[in-house]
């Protein structure tokens, strides 16, 4: 497991480090994290059908790791202990596992945007709001909640985002920002706005070489919803279908956080935020004769992406072994907040500035 960071970025990377840390200058973080999204989910993580520029600046210009994994699930949601453990920086054996057992296990001052806020930050989540961490999300300052059109859920998201960008922009002294995106796509039912959906041509995609209409044999989850979401067995034609329908949420998502990207450039505060994007969890789409997430193939559900860019960050890629839940403790890293006790996450901060490779 290796960092490979050429010197010369090493020393750039200190200095725009030296720089940011700047007393009074703290880092706004910017988190987009889909929903179902694959690891190789965009044109440059491995998908060249896939038309996604502004996502893919992020792999140009930061850190990809490679190896980043949600620790599993017991239930079909995969994604509500996935972000439960994410805001928690906790292990799914030691998260809250309903609203009225939290108190047994973890206080709102413990959740991410409570530990981040106590340093200094204004907090906002827009977006997800089912099946997600409840309790976690309500503690933010400001928590939108996407109830919109499903095919202008990344539209909506990006209005009102943008709307309070225009906020802290009218203000004398705004706090530094930690934004939470949760966007319910590329998440099924796989609507997006019909410019999207005409990008793509079922009939010239390209299946993936694990495709299989039948898996091999019965691992548990054969009757889970997302399995019942495509036909037995799976037909090369349907999954080109579905396939087109999940780029055209991507590439919509794509297009929107551009617009974000824009107004944090125009601000002048585009040289001062690190920006994270991931996912909860990948997504099989006809792999190995599996749709859903509830599985442990390498690009089933448990692997997802992590790109991280910004001041300091170096154009590297990272084979070390990473969980979602380390995003906690890299947040409060960055924002120079104190660490609650029990959180099992590790910051993935000495990583990005080079001084390990796991």
């Amino acid at each position: 497991m290796k960092l490979l960071i050429p010197s010369f970025l090493l020393l750039a990377a200190a200095a725009a480090l030296q720089a940011a840390d700047a007393p009074g200058r703290k880092l706004n973080i910017l988190h987009i994290h889909a929903d179902d999204h694959r690891p190789d989910g965009l044109r440059a993580l491995g998908t060249p059908e896939l038309n996604t520029p502004n996502l893919d600046t992020l792999v140009a210009k930061g850190t990809t790791f490679t190896r980043v994994y949600t620790q599993g699930s017991m239930i079909g949601a995969v994604c509500t202990p996935s972000r439960t453990m994410m805001l928690t920086g906790r292990s799914w054996q030691r998260i809250p596992k309903a609203p009225g057992a939290a108190a047994n296990a973890q206080e709102p001052a413990t959740f991410l945007p409570k530990v981040v806020g106590a340093a200094g930050y204004q907090t906002y989540h827009n977006g997800k709001a089912g099946n997600a961490f409840t309790q976690g999300i309500q503690a933010f300052d400001i928590n939108l909640n996407n109830k919109g059109p499903r095919e202008n859920a990344s539209a909506l998201m990006a209005d009102e985002t943008l709307a309070f960008l225009k906020t802290r922009s009218d203000a004398r002294e705004p706090r530094p920002f930690y934004i939470y995106l949760a966007p319910p796509v590329p998440h099924d039912p796989r609507t997006a706005e019909p410019r999207f959906h005409s990008l793509y041509d079922p009939e010239k995609l390209p299946l993936s070489p694990a495709f299989l209409p039948m898996h091999p044999w019965d691992n548990g989850e054969m009757s889970v919803r997302d399995e019942k979401l495509a036909p037995w067995p799976r037909t090369p034609e349907d999954t080109r279908k579905q396939l087109a329908a999940y780029y055209a949420c991507i590439t919509g998502l794509d297009h929107h956080v551009g617009r974000i990207f824009e107004a944090l450039k125009a601000s002048g505060e585009w040289e001062n935020t690190l920006v994270v994007f991931s996912a909860d969890n990948g997504l099989s789409m006809g792999d190995h004769g599996l749709f859903g997430k509830q599985n442990l193939y390498e690009f089933g559900g448990m692997h997802v992406p992590l790109v991280i860019a910004g001041p300091g960050i170096p154009k590297a890629r990272s084979e070390a072994l990473v969980y979602l839940m380390d995003l906690f403790p890299t947040f409060a890293d960055y924002a120079g907040a104190n660490l609650p006790d029990g959180v099992e996450g590790k910051s993935l901060r000495p990583l990005l500035e080079g001084k390990t490779t796991q």
